[in-house]
């Protein structure tokens, strides 16, 4: 079944389309954003603020995962939001104070840790970060288990781009690290004021719902995604840890938030893909729900090309946009984004587990990857530095990729097609051959990747990956009438 055939899978591409598009804000505003910070702190200034900001991540995102996917199955579920979302809020807000507390107690410990000094009070400007951050999340996964995925969309648009706009201003002012942390801190205010307009549940009062459900979801779902964060940033801590320098760690971490684009699409997709098929369950529409669920793992498998055509022009991409001295950062970037396209098979799982009522399976999944991801870098780092690092975690993130799609077939007995496996692969030699083989600077550079990027498309269309429904319900998404109206049809 092809997520084209429902009005729920129409749905979901739309909402998934949307927040994507919003999402793209975050690596476009982020690639202008990073440059300009490259430049302005240096490697070792840039590489503090990137160590200190994944500390942080890891509290946000414990946060988060705790609430966000039994928040959005929840308000899938209930017939009417307001009373599970006025326990949501406020169990964001608890969580988000006390998150704040343990980060600014941390922040000299970890400082020390590191070897670090200057760490300590960044960690501690993010300390303020965490409730902020922790409501304005709240509110979104709100919206998500609402449907309403058009208004996370603009949230999320107004944060990056207050993100943008707060960081130059403060960065320039002359405010460093810190005008950095506080820019990020000024755009998530911006992103929770946005979502009050569209929801406004009250953060002050008694808990309207019984909370233990949240919390035999929860944990579960927490401890497991907090296991794929912290497999994720895993390369980036021990890099510092094992002898690196923060020269090297900046190094890393300009590839990482280059190589973000797979990630930022799980992120866009999953939550939406729950909250879609969470519903279509509590309908009995089973059928539907493990047709889009194959949907999901047929579009995962056709990113490859992409990420194949960022690997091939990595060396230009890392030059554009962060200049010469980060030049080390291509071949990291080029391992990374491959299997950071593979590791979203992992946020499908996750969502197939979760709705069928096993979401233990996401835990087993993402708890070995950890210790697998440990014992890589351990391994690797030592003699091959910041790219020994970069294989362990694409290494694993195969793993995973594959682990993946085996909890799926067993819960759901679905498989990516294997059409869509042959031509991906095609298509991700022919795109990375041609990346390779076109030498661009520059303006040209963009040229470059978007001529290739049609080209995967075209090439798609030409290997018959799409159907005739596929094409015209795509056409019937342009902003412009592109299809006969039913009077030209009758003619």
């Amino acid at each position: 079944m092809s997520l084209f055939s429902s009005q729920s899978g129409r749905h979901l591409l739309d909402g998934t389309a949307r927040a994507f598009l919003a999402g793209l804000l975050l690596p476009l505003t982020g690639i202008v954003t990073a440059a300009f910070l490259t430049r302005r702190l240096g490697v070792d200034g840039y590489g503090l603020l990137v160590l200190a900001t994944t500390l942080f991540g890891w509290i946000e995102f414990t946060i988060n995962s705790f609430f966000s996917r039994a928040t959005i199955r929840f308000i899938g579920e209930a017939p009417d939001w307001r009373p599970v979302g006025m326990t949501v809020i406020r169990m964001h807000a608890l969580a988000g104070v006390g998150g704040g507390l343990l980060l600014g107690l941390l922040s000299f410990p970890l400082a020390w840790l590191f070897d670090e000094p200057l760490l300590a009070p960044y960690l501690a400007l993010y300390a303020l970060h965490v409730p902020i951050s922790s409501l304005s999340q709240g509110h979104q996964n709100i919206l998500i288990g609402m449907g309403s995925f058009r208004k996370k969309a603009m949230s999320n648009a107004g944060r990056w781009l207050a993100r943008l706009f707060l960081i130059l201003l403060l960065v320039e002012m002359g405010l460093s690290v810190p005008g950095a942390i506080l820019g990020s801190l000024g755009a998530a205010t911006v992103e929770l004021a946005i979502t009050r307009r569209y929801i406004k549940p009250p953060l002050l009062g008694h808990i309207a719902v019984p909370t233990r459900p949240f919390f035999d979801l929860g944990i579960v779902l927490a401890l497991s995604s907090l296991g794929l964060q912290m497999f994720s940033s895993l390369g980036l801590v021990m890099l510092k840890t094992l002898g690196g320098t923060i020269e090297e760690v900046g190094i890393y971490g300009a590839a990482q938030n280059l190589a973000i684009l797979p990630a930022l699409f799980g992120t866009s997709f999953s939550p939406l893909l729950l909250s879609t098929v969470s519903r279509l369950l509590a309908e009995g529409k089973t059928g539907q729900a493990r047709g889009i669920g194959q949907g999901a793992l047929r579009i995962t498998v056709g990113l490859f090309p992409f990420g194949a055509l960022v690997a091939g022009a990595a060396p230009e991409i890392v030059t554009l946009v962060f200049g010469q001295s980060f030049e080390l950062a291509a071949p990291i970037l080029a391992i990374l984004i491959v299997g950071a396209i593979a590791f979203v098979m992992v946020s499908v799982a996750a969502v197939v587990a979760t709705v069928s009522g096993v979401p233990r399976f996401a835990l087993y999944l993402s708890l070995p990857l950890v210790l697998l991801a440990a014992i890589g870098n351990y391994l690797l780092i030592p003699p091959f530095g910041a790219s020994g690092a970069a294989a362990a975690t694409v290494l694993c993130q195969a793993v995973g990729a594959v682990a993946a799609i085996g909890v799926v077939h067993r819960l759901w007995s679905i498989v990516p097609p294997i059409g869509t496996l042959w031509r991906s692969a095609v298509i991700s030699a022919l795109a990375y051959t041609l990346a390779m083989m076109w030498p661009t600077t520059g303006i040209m550079l963009l040229v470059k990747l978007a001529s290739i990027a049609v080209g995967i498309v075209v090439a798609y269309l030409a290997l018959r990956e799409f159907t005739v429904d596929e094409i015209t319900q795509t056409r019937s998404f342009l902003p412009w009438n592109v299809l006969p109206t039913a009077q030209q049809q009758k003619t």
